[in-house]
């Protein structure tokens, strides 16, 4: 026997009710205790239509109802269908976590690896960036209904990288709705990156929504969260080789060296090396950034000289490694071991075959030595 969300959930209540007090169950008890916002009268219908289908019963003509034996059977095969569900959702996200914590761990494993090569090999502190995604644009966006309560809302972005989030809503939603909203966020969202997604933007498509703004505002708090985790705020760096620093006198200076070390350690001024070196390329040169003494805006590193190359790992994945030494480096070797490492990441990560999962994610562990 199937019944529709309104019969399922007043028999829920009946049943749950009539648990705890032993008491029938009337309708104005009813409406008290669910979120259907129905008056009396049609609760008394609905429950004179479970008592045809033999769920419910009144004991006597003054009072409420009773669940039968049938009533019973019904709401615990539901209670066991929800569990099996429940159970089954939790198997597969914690499947999902599993293989994303196996893939994070592995891209952790691939950035340590260069840039300890690369520290090994030039005896100079070394750095490399995650891959960013944040230049990529916004490929769709899906809202699905998963009851009139809850929305899934799923927003893909270039590289097929999948960000998915359940919204809870404060009214009833139809599929129709749900239908204009997506409508309305991928005829003005797809196509953008998401650098381009601003307040005014946001603003707008709140205004075109008109009685669904509330809505639409948690669909693009869900995107905006999005944004966020792509920001250079939460940027990955690794480095390696902080002690190659005491092997020049000119950086080995107590407080030179304190500061320099703690410079590599909070990361901040390295992401805007990185920050730079993608402005740089998106501006045409060849990925390859020196910077000399002075030209490196902390001062920590005025004695230094930094030089990064970025890496392209297809589908619009960059990324930036970088190298921090004296400025008497050796700036041939570097650059030739940067060019080596920048080839050896391109080449190998776009070898990889695609992953056959629709939170596709890049998987390698390229040979860099």
């Amino acid at each position: 026997m199937e019944l529709d969300s309104r019969k399922a959930t007043i028999l829920d209540a009946i049943i749950q009710t009539y648990m705890e007090t032993g008491e029938p169950v009337g309708s104005r008890t009813i409406s008290k205790y669910t979120d259907l916002h129905l008056s009396s009268a049609t609760i008394r219908n609905e429950m004179s239509d479970l008592e045809e289908l033999g769920l419910i019963v009144q004991p006597h003509t003054s009072a409420g109802r009773i669940p039968t034996d049938k009533g019973y059977r019904f709401y615990v095969n539901r209670l066991q269908e929800k569990q099996k569900k429940e159970e089954e959702t939790a198997q597969q996200e914690q499947a999902v976590n599993s293989l994303m914590i196996a893939r994070t761990s592995r891209m952790e494993e691939l950035l340590k690896k260069v840039v300890q090569y690369l520290a090994a090999n030039t005896q100079y502190t070394t750095m490399i960036s995650a891959p960013s995604y944040k230049r990529n644009k916004v490929k769709f966006i899906q809202l699905s209904k998963l009851n009139p309560r809850q929305l899934l809302n799923v927003v893909v972005i270039d590289g097929n990288i999948v960000k998915n989030h359940i919204i809870d809503l404060k009214d009833d939603i139809t599929d129709e709705q749900v239908l204009k909203l997506n409508l309305l966020l991928n005829t003005r969202l797809n196509g953008l990156s998401l650098a381009d997604i601003n307040l005014g933007l946001i603003s707008n498509i709140k205004e075109e929504a008109g009685e669904h703004s509330s809505i639409v505002n948690e669909v693009l708090d869900t995107i905006a969260d999005v944004i966020r985790a792509e920001t250079d705020e939460n940027m990955e760096i690794y480095t390696s080789g902080a002690n190659n620093i005491f092997k020049y006198p000119e950086l080995a200076d107590g407080q030179k060296a304190s500061r320099l070390i703690s410079t590599l350690e909070t990361k901040d001024s390295l992401k805007e090396l990185v920050k730079d070196t993608e402005e740089q390329e998106a501006n045409g040169s060849d990925g390859i950034q020196v910077y000399i003494g002075d030209e490196n805006s902390d001062d920590s590193m005025k004695d230094c000289s930094v030089v990064t190359a970025s890496y392209d790992l297809g589908e619009g994945l960059q990324g930036t490694i970088g190298i921090i030494g004296p400025k008497r480096m050796d700036y041939e070797r570097v650059m030739e071991n940067l060019k080596t490492m920048k080839a050896s990441l391109n080449e190998a990560f776009k070898k990889q075959p695609a992953i056959p999962d629709h939170k596709k994610e890049r998987e390698v562990v390229p040979d860099i030595e």
